[in-house]
């Protein structure tokens, strides 16, 4: 998994495969000037999905580089241009970077991310990457974290296929259960894991979806940054 690989990494304790994964600074940094200045000799003409996927790889490498301003501004160039094109996946990824960057409209990023990951078939890692942003965002003891965690768990059953699947599924059913225990206290017995699961219909869908967008609703009241109410219109019905 290439977008939740460190998560998992934190996730599971694994220490020493975390410390592997992390490239040198030097590293970071030679790469950023090569993106830099691919980006600069793309010309006007060029495929908006190549702009996009340098625009936004520059982001997240000025991320790890902890240039957190720069990223930021790199996400917001990267949302312009995957809104304007409709490029839904491209468009996550810049909302992650603008997320990440920890700035005053960090929140409401986050929140554009999850609907957009939800309502599109983009990569189902993607989706879950953002869900798992939100069940971290929210308040401890409280069972909301458990909406984002089963939605994710119900998009990589409708989404993933073969390795990603079994990953994926994996990742998800640890985070669901690291919710019921963290946020509800919930023990490590399966009789009370499924109670809890079954109380709270988290094997619902059609309960899960939209709380999941009740959640969203209340953190974003207004404000949007794109007109759902026009995308839901060009959803196919079938």
């Amino acid at each position: 998994m290439k977008y939740l690989q460190m998560e998992q990494e934190a996730f599971l304790g694994d220490a020493d495969c975390a410390t592997d994964a992390i490239r040198p600074k030097q590293m970071e940094e030679e790469r950023l000037e090569e993106v830099l200045a691919q980006l600069a000799a793309l010309q006007e003409t060029a495929l908006p999905v190549q702009r996009l996927e340098l625009t936004n790889e520059a982001g997240y490498l000025l991320l790890d580089l902890e240039r957190k301003e720069e990223g930021w501004a790199r996400g917001h160039e990267a949302l312009r241009q995957a809104l304007d094109s409709e490029s839904w996946e491209p468009a996550v990824h810049a909302f992650n970077i603008i997320y990440q960057a920890e700035k005053d409209d960090a929140l409401k990023a986050l929140v554009h991310g999850v609907w957009l990951g939800v309502t599109y078939p983009i990569d189902p890692e993607v989706s879950v990457l953002m869900l798992k942003h939100l069940v971290d965002e929210t308040p401890p003891k409280t069972d909301a974290a458990a909406i984002p965690a089963a939605a994710a768990a119900y998009l990589v059953e409708l989404r993933a296929r073969d390795k990603q699947r079994e990953e994926l599924q994996f990742f998800t059913a640890s985070m669901l259960a690291e919710v019921a225990k963290k946020h509800s206290e919930v023990v490590d017995n399966k009789e009370i894991f499924d109670f809890w699961v079954e109380r709270l219909e988290l094997n619902d869908p059609s309960k899960v979806l939209p709380r999941l967008g009740k959640i969203l609703d209340t953190l974003v009241p207004d404000g949007w940054w794109y007109d759902r109410d026009l995308l839901r219109s060009r959803l196919p019905t079938a």
